[in-house]
């Protein structure tokens, strides 16, 4: 069983946020792939389906950004998961707009969702899918651009970023994530 953990903060007013890309990222994989419908579950909403025969289980945590591991800890905890098995899906200000990286472990770079995550699992070893969503180039608007929303001109990109995603989610379900960069850079770039 894999957990995939979205990042984002849940108010209304917040969800076409560019710091809720994660969220946005998992609303499109449930979907695409037939998900159970949304439930309140460990302080989150979750979902869960298959993927390529791999069980999954989809959490958006409900704590707010900062606090996402206390979501993100007892889902893991509960189905006894190893980090190998929890990815978190969350915006990437240093990855230019519409690209993904995938990697195991490292820092948090600041971002305060995986902060949280590495705080209340007691490790950064979990795979981090990085949504590249761009740096405004000033580092005193970096708060206002990621709790900014998507503009219009975003729109092509974005849509196409995240229907990518959810096409190539088999291969990250199977544990191959340069297949997965792979396939969402050929995606996207037919669409440019």
């Amino acid at each position: 069983m894999k957990l995939w953990v979205g990042l984002g903060n849940p108010e209304p007013g917040m969800l076409r946020q560019r710091h809720n890309i994660g969220f946005m990222a998992l609303d499109r994989i449930a979907h695409r792939h037939g998900f159970s419908p949304w439930r309140q579950r460990f302080k989150g909403l979750v979902a869960e389906g298959s993927i390529g025969g791999i069980k999954v289980l989809a959490l958006k945590p409900m704590t707010y950004m900062n606090a996402s591991g206390e979501s993100v800890q007892p889902a893991a905890g509960f189905f006894k998961l190893a980090p190998a098995d929890i990815t978190a899906f969350h915006d990437e200000l240093d990855l230019a707009p519409g690209k993904v990286r995938v990697k195991k472990g490292g820092g948090a770079a600041g971002h305060n969702g995986l902060r949280s995550m590495d705080r209340q699992l007691g490790t950064p070893d979990y795979w981090r899918v990085r949504l590249g969503i761009g740096h405004p180039g000033d580092k005193a608007r970096v708060t206002g651009h990621v709790l900014g929303d998507f503009h219009k001109v975003d729109q092509d990109w974005l849509i196409a970023l995240l229907d990518a995603v959810a096409d190539a989610a088999p291969m990250l379900a199977a544990d191959k994530p340069e297949d997965f960069m792979t396939r969402v850079a050929l995606l996207t770039q037919e669409t440019k």
